[in-house]
């Protein structure tokens, strides 16, 4: 993200709010680092403003937004968003089009979405929604079907518009229990799965952080792409989720792939793939950081030979 905006000279701020130059920045990188994919994913505000929420852009750091149910727990206090219509979301759906006009074929291209937990969070604040899913189960619940509704209707816009593959954000999920987790957020985030490969588009996963604790009930998603941070142990994530699901990571984004350097980063790649086995994405564990070397970045890229790594079934 803000990678890419810097690579073409641009900022963080031009990049999260015009998507004539997420497209640019994604492309030249593709190009020159031999992406396999297209991104649309900017920062975790698009539907919040579509919510009603306000946006500050900065220039070398992610978007800044107001959470409009902080002090109010009025869920008519929200504003009705539309894919299409509300300027952050419809921004997004832009780029797809955009992406899908110019190459089509050539890359695959990822739309995005927030789980119904982040978005619910997003919208009361982390600290609040944490709370919530406490002392107000049922108010949580109410607020994350309204995120997930959204976040349907904002999925099938990108899919309609050529997305082949969505990303679903919902890292606010490695902050609960288990059981929290599987009794209110993981219905949810079944729902949005299914209503996705319905559709005919892929389901990339992506939860931040330590998901070990989660890793049972992420099992019964049927998510085909699920991202490993770089704390998680590669294996112990296969060995759970199963020999269908393609595992992308798990290189730390900060200490291996911008502090760390080309011999080092192949190395890591490598184990991650022996430890994982296929089906398998190169990636890292998050976003790579502002200011990574282009070298550095380049050495991720490069395949990885092919070995007969061993399969859990």
């Amino acid at each position: 993200m803000q990678f890419a905006a810097e690579h073409i000279g641009s900022d963080y701020a031009k990049f999260a709010s015009d998507y004539r130059v997420l497209v640019q920045a994604n492309e030249q990188c593709a190009i020159d680092f031999g992406f396999d994919q297209l991104s649309c994913i900017s920062d975790p505000y698009r539907e919040t403003q579509g919510f009603g929420s306000k946006i500050t852009y900065r220039t070398d750091a992610t978007p800044l937004s107001t959470h409009p149910l902080a002090d109010c727990k009025d869920l008519d206090a929200l504003t009705q968003p539309n894919p299409l219509e509300s300027e952050r979301m419809k921004d997004r759906v832009d780029a797809v089009t955009e992406y899908k006009q110019r190459f089509d074929g050539q890359y695959s291209i990822l739309g995005w979405v927030e789980g119904p937990a982040a978005e619910a969070a997003d919208l009361r604040d982390v600290a609040n929604f944490m709370i919530d899913t406490v002392m107000d189960e049922q108010y949580a619940c109410d607020l994350m079907d309204l995120c997930l509704e959204n976040a349907i209707a904002f999925a099938l816009a990108q899919v309609q518009a050529g997305a082949d593959t969505i990303g679903v954000g919902d890292a606010v999920a490695s902050l609960v229990s288990p059981d929290t987790y599987e009794s209110i957020i993981l219905p949810r985030e079944m729902l949005l799965v299914k209503a996705i490969q319905d559709a005919g588009a892929y389901v990339k996963l992506h939860i931040c952080g330590n998901i070990a604790h989660l890793l049972d009930g992420i099992a019964t998603l049927n998510v085909d792409i699920l991202d490993v941070d770089h704390m998680m142990d590669i294996s112990l994530v296969r060995q759970k989720v199963g020999p269908k699901v393609v595992l992308g990571g798990n290189i730390d984004p900060s200490e291996g792939v911008s502090r760390g350097n080309p011999e080092s980063i192949r190395k890591t790649m490598r184990e991650a793939y022996k430890q994982a086995g296929n089906p398998f994405m190169v990636n890292a564990g998050c976003e790579i950081p502002s200011g990574t070397p282009i070298e550095n970045l380049k050495a991720m890229c490069e395949p990885i030979e092919y070995r007969p790594y061993r399969r859990y079934v």
